[in-house]
């Protein structure tokens, strides 16, 4: 009789193989390839052993297409338990399935007893099939021990390889060879439902509908039961309940991906909102120092705010300080593990720590690093004890070397789901944005503290040069006049040794006015050929994501072949970094309907390349007092106009001009122009 019950069942998984092939292609991971391939031959299967042509085949056909049918069945069954354990063992530079060598004995055995020798069992095939069965249960004991995440648990996956060795042996001595390769596809669909409860570890109608299809596909070790084989009613009910559960377990597993499709989408909107959450926080410190020493006492407050808000549960900030570094600053950690790691951090050489190239990256490129401390270790260290070695390192780069670090430790699990919990790029890139933040802040605090030194004793100098001015001419008057008198005059010695007394403390005085005038003069730092070009992209990688953060267009515009500069390039690059910080600050105030922009600029006309940093935020009071020191009519405030002010000296210090300028209808703009090389001529003004 035709077995046209296995009709619909054919028919439903053929048209669910295609979604099976887009899973592949949508997720390209191996368990889908797997589950994809796994079907492939069980419609296969389905075909060779349930034709519908009833005797319309020879023997021979016959005796092949079984071989094949239960080839594919055996096959198909092993790949659903890899995908659900896909361990692998090295050969040589290959890593391969514990399912290969698993199924290739039973593949074998199909093809040898229902092919070759036509279910014959006669001379050595006698001890042929249980060899190779026991090199399959070999197999599969090696693949039970070895744990992996999401496994089940070792003793109850060593019981089941027993129990399931010992029926499939039992099979093949009592009932045959043919009950033994269904006992091995049953236990296989059977180990295959259990795993999905451990894998996937979620009451989901995806995991329900899977462990019941596979169980229901495992039922065919019921027809050796005399009593069931006996009784066609049920035998037929059986069957129909086996052949539906692949349907039902196809179903089930495209469920299952997309729960984990919607799981991912979750995750990744937690983790984007995280990051949201994340990033306002660190925009919210306050880092904006006069002094590196009170900066730098920031480091305990950043950490904290690292602590509170990211992954990670202890943070440690490392900054250099006179040719060493030390720890400024941690959260998370004990005094004890603060002051032993300072003492490490002491030991590190400034010189190729965290250098590109040294140390490998936490995450595909990400600029967080993984650092092994063991190398600094000295004998009586508790920070191996502590675990506190490995550590995530984020480099706070310099010009030269590398000035800091932010060193993460201890992370945290914020999904139960184990699959969603190892580290990804957005974990550390609001860390790696505040390093850079740091990083950039510590440097601006650095020149600020210099300039303000500088304008200090630029005043100091000021005034004792106008001390020895004044000073300079009632002394050539007393000079003259003791000189005179003692040269004409008739004086007593007494007299005479009172002019000479006055000669030699006025000489005494214009050496010391002498001496004050040349402390006066202020030495310039020697400048340099400074390519506007590369100050310019520098700028924009180091502000870029601040303004996409605050919701500011920002635009670049360099014109081709700019030549370079005369300037000290730290100068120039600190003068650029106080005119954009007021341009951020002044289009911060603005209210948040208006567009809201700013836009860098170079350009050389006749000799001088301007420096153009215009934005869409309030225009100047008054232009020309634009660089005046603390000028009340300033609409970003007295410490922005202090730093155009100080961008104004850096300016007239290295030859060239700053000047500001309202746009229409609404905006301003900051010039700064500098003298090309090998341009001749000063500037205007």
């Amino acid at each position: 009789m035709p077995d046209y019950y296995h009709v619909p069942s054919l028919v439903l998984s053929a048209l669910l193989l295609p979604a099976f092939g887009y899973l592949y292609y949508r997720f390209r991971d191996t368990r889908t390839l797997l589950w994809f391939m796994g079907f492939v031959c069980s419609l296969a299967s389905m075909v060779l052993l349930y034709p519908m042509g009833g005797e319309s085949f020879s023997p021979g056909v016959q005796q092949w297409m079984t071989a094949l049918g239960m080839t594919a069945q055996l096959v198909g069954s092993a790949l659903f338990l890899s995908s659900l354990s896909p361990l692998r063992f090295r050969l040589g530079r290959w890593q391969i399935l514990y399912g290969i060598p698993y199924v290739l004995p039973q593949v074998v055995v199909a093809i040898l007893y229902f092919g070759v020798f036509h279910e014959s069992t006669e001379g050595p095939l006698r001890f042929l099939y249980p060899t190779l069965g026991a090199l399959s249960y070999v197999v599969a004991v090696l693949w039970s021990a070895r744990k992996d995440e999401g496994s089940m648990p070792l003793a109850l996956s060593l019981t089941i390889n027993v129990l399931a060795g010992a029926g499939c042996f039992w099979a093949i001595f009592t009932l045959g060879i043919a009950w033994a390769i269904h006992f091995v596809q049953c236990g296989n669909f059977l180990v295959s439902a259990l795993l999905i409860l451990y894998v996937f570890r979620r009451p989901s109608p995806g995991v329900f509908l899977s462990m019941m299809g596979f169980i229901a596909w495992s039922l065919r070790a019921i027809e050796a039961i005399p009593a069931v084989t006996r009784d066609d009613n049920v035998l037929l009910q059986l069957i129909h309940v086996i052949v539906m559960g692949k349907v039902v377990a196809a179903v089930g597993m495209i469920l299952l991906a997309l729960e984990d499709e919607l799981n991912f989408n979750q995750v990744a909107r937690e983790r984007e909102r995280r990051a949201r959450h994340e990033l306002a926080a660190y925009s919210g410190l306050i880092l904006s120092r006069r002094r590196v020493e009170d900066f730098d006492r920031l480091g305990d407050e950043i950490c904290a705010a690292v602590v509170a808000n990211s992954r990670f549960a202890q943070a440690a900030l490392v900054l250099e300080r006179g040719g060493r570094y030390q720890v400024a600053g941690s959260g998370g950690l004990t005094q004890a593990a603060s002051r032993a790691l300072n003492e490490l951090v002491e030991r590190i050489p400034l010189a190729d720590f965290l250098a590109s190239g040294t140390t490998p990256t936490a995450v595909e490129r990400g600029q967080t690093l993984r650092l092994d401390l063991e190398p600094w270790l000295a004998p009586g260290d508790d920070l191996k004890q502590m675990h506190l070695t490995p550590v995530l390192a984020v480099p706070m780069a310099g010009r030269v070397s590398v000035e800091g670090a932010l060193l993460l430790m201890g992370m945290r699990k914020l999904h139960k789901d184990t699959q969603f919990e190892e580290l990804r790029p957005d974990d550390l890139l609001p860390l790696e944005m505040l390093a850079a933040r740091l990083q950039a802040t510590r440097n601006q605090v650095q020149l600020f503290e210099k300039l303000i030194d500088s304008e200090k004793f630029a005043g100091l100098g000021q005034l004792a040069s106008n001390v020895t001015q004044q000073l300079n001419n009632p002394l050539t008057v007393i000079l003259g006049y003791a000189s005179l008198i003692g040269q004409t005059a008739e004086l007593d010695p007494r007299d005479r040794k009172g002019v000479e007394a006055i000669l030699s403390e006025a000489r005494r005085m214009r050496e010391t006015l002498e001496t004050l005038s040349r402390v006066s003069r202020v030495h310039g730092d020697q400048l340099s050929a400074v390519s506007i070009s590369e100050l310019m992209a520098d700028m924009e990688q180091l502000y870029r994501a601040e303004f996409l953060q605050r919701a500011i267009e920002f635009r670049l515009n360099i014109a081709p072949d700019l030549p370079r500069v005369s300037a000290n390039a730290q100068q120039l690059r600190q003068a650029v970094l106080h005119s954009l910080q007021f341009a951020l600050t002044s289009v911060e105030k603005q209210s948040s309907e208006a567009e809201r922009w700013i836009r860098l600029e170079a350009s050389c006309e006749g000799g001088l390349v301007q420096i153009m940093i215009a934005h869409s935020g309030e225009s100047f009071a008054q232009p020309a007092q634009a660089f005046d020191p603390f000028a009340p009519t300033q609409s970003a405030g007295e410490s922005s106009s202090l730093g155009l002010s100080l961008c104004s000296t850096i300016l007239r210090d290295n030859q060239g001009r700053a000047s500001a300028v309202n746009l229409e209808p609404r905006g301003a703009a900051i010039l700064l122009e500098l003298r090309a090389i090998g341009a001749a001529g000063a500037l205007l003004g």
